[in-house]
């Protein structure tokens, strides 16, 4: 890929994320580096584009040893870079600056905090979901969503292209905010390898068949309705992981035990990589009842380990289960339990259902995403519209309903 000038164009990604290398967005930035500084099979090799990463100094050891091959321009990540500072100095300094080696910025999600200090540089602006618009916690606080809105607003002002990780993402934007001519490109995220499975069940766990759902204990994951499910479910176990030390866990635990079902309801709370892979491959099944994700990793890791999945048709949820998942369509608990007990039923009669779930997951690939944000960069670098069409994944006999 080159500039109008033919050279490879100069694009500064956004890394300061890797700083929280656990959570969502330090995961997508470490992911979508390593396939954009390392292009794989799958990748366009006529795509290359001159990184220059912009990551606190401590955080570059997770890309290792790629940093230390490439040796790819480094940006520190000092408190004077953020907005809130630059947004003074920039009128002040304008006079002053020289034309940017810089061709691009690559803003990697919502909330940075950092946009170029030179207003003639072009940004790119990664939007990964609007969550706050449709969760509990924000639904009476309009003030608090209003200024949410507002801060993403002056992004949107200051992007030549925004990038979304699903469609619903998109409608949700335009919808919600003004984005007048400026162009959104949906990129779906990618997958990675499954970590190694721990060699033994966890301590946490008896022997015996059980169901799975995963994810921190916030409100919007709406846990609570798989117990009204579990009760129509007789001698079905649910294990919930993720973290538990929040109000809505506290909630959970004692609506179990209000229930009564404390022998049929695990929550371990956070467990490591190994325990996490493990209950993938061992669950009869996967639940995830959340009313808001931007894009729902977990039901694609599900899938990677070929169990059937049951989520709700919130959010990004339909388009990346496509027709690979099971949907509840209420969450009344008698409802609920019929579409488990229906799904099931036609898990046990779909041959090679395992391999179906498998190939579904593995269409969301981290190359096919790398390659498509080169053809953005590239896009707007030269000034022309970008095409980052991609194939519809593999599903359940029929092509998904996923809309890229």
């Amino acid at each position: 890929m080159a500039s109008v000038d033919g050279v490879r164009p100069r694009v500064v990604l956004d890394l300061e994320r890797l700083r929280h290398i656990n959570c969502g967005l330090g995961r997508f930035c470490l992911n979508l580096a390593k396939a954009l500084l390392e292009p794989g099979e799958r990748s366009s090799a006529a795509c290359l584009i001159d990184p220059v990463l912009f990551l606190p100094q401590r955080a570059g050891c997770s890309l290792e040893p790629l940093v230390s091959a490439l040796r790819p321009r480094r940006l520190a990540v000092p408190a004077i870079r953020k907005e809130a500072f630059v947004r003074w100095m920039r009128p002040l300094a304008r006079p002053f600056l020289r034309r940017s080696r810089v061709d691009l910025w690559h803003v990697t999600h919502q909330l940075s905090k950092y946009l170029p200090v030179d207003p003639r540089v072009p940004v790119l602006l990664t939007i990964h979901d609007l969550n706050f618009l449709h969760d509990a916690e924000h639904r009476d606080t309009p003030a608090r969503i209003a200024r949410k809105l507002a801060g993403i607003q002056k992004k949107i002002d200051r992007a030549a292209a925004i990038t979304t990780v699903s469609q619903f993402t998109a409608d949700d934007v335009r919808a919600h905010l003004d984005v007048g001519d400026t162009p959104i490109h949906v990129i779906p995220n990618g997958m990675t390898a499954p970590p190694q499975a721990s060699f033994q069940r966890p301590a946490f766990l008896s022997s015996g068949p059980f169901l799975l759902s995963i994810g921190n204990c916030l409100w919007h994951k709406n846990f609570h309705t798989l117990l009204g499910m579990l009760e129509n479910l007789p001698g079905c176990r649910l294990v919930i992981a993720g973290k538990k030390a929040t109000p809505y866990g506290r909630f959970l635990e004692e609506e179990i035990a209000r229930r009564g079902l404390g022998s049929r309801v695990v929550m371990p709370g956070e467990v490591s990589d190994g325990d996490r892979q493990w209950l993938y491959e061992h669950c009869e099944a996967f639940l995830f009842p959340s009313l808001a994700e931007g894009f729902g990793f977990p039901v694609l890791e599900a899938m990677q380990a070929g169990k059937p999945v049951f989520c709700s048709r919130r959010t990004s949820l339909p388009e990346v289960a496509g027709n690979a998942g099971f949907f509840f369509e209420s969450f009344e608990p008698s409802s609920m339990a019929e579409t488990f007990q229906r799904g099931m039923q036609t898990v046990r009669h779909t041959e090679g259902f395992s391999a179906r779930q498998m190939a579904h997951a593995a269409h969301y690939s981290w190359d096919a995403s790398a390659d498509s944000y080169r053809r953005v960069y590239q896009a707007i670098t030269r000034g022309e519209d970008a095409d980052v069409g991609m194939p519809s994944p593999v599903a359940l006999g029929q092509d998904a309903a996923c809309a890229v």
